[in-house]
């Protein structure tokens, strides 16, 4: 990962965090998806808000699903998302 910082105000900073995958602006509103799911969202509704990201806990993720079941959809965007989608 990677920080692009764009902007600062005081304390405060403004930037893009830049992923293999993508780029998320800061700062950014991240729905919590523990196990790797949003409750009480459906994906549309998290898209439709403009998530950019969502935060995953890696530990709730080694036990439900595991680090195995992760690993065979390649990694948990495409096990929660769909191999190829965003």
């Amino acid at each position: 990962m990677k920080f692009k910082l764009k902007n600062t105000n005081n304390k405060a900073r403004r930037g893009t965090m830049i992923f293999a995958r993508g780029m998320v602006e800061t700062p950014a509103f991240m729905p919590v998806g523990t196990y790797g799911t949003v409750k009480a969202m459906t994906p549309e509704e998290v898209k439709g808000i403009g998530a950019q990201i969502i935060l995953g806990n890696t530990f709730h993720l080694s036990i439900t699903p595991g680090t195995e079941v992760i690993k065979a959809h390649g990694d948990l965007h495409d096990l929660c998302i769909g191999k190829g989608q965003s």
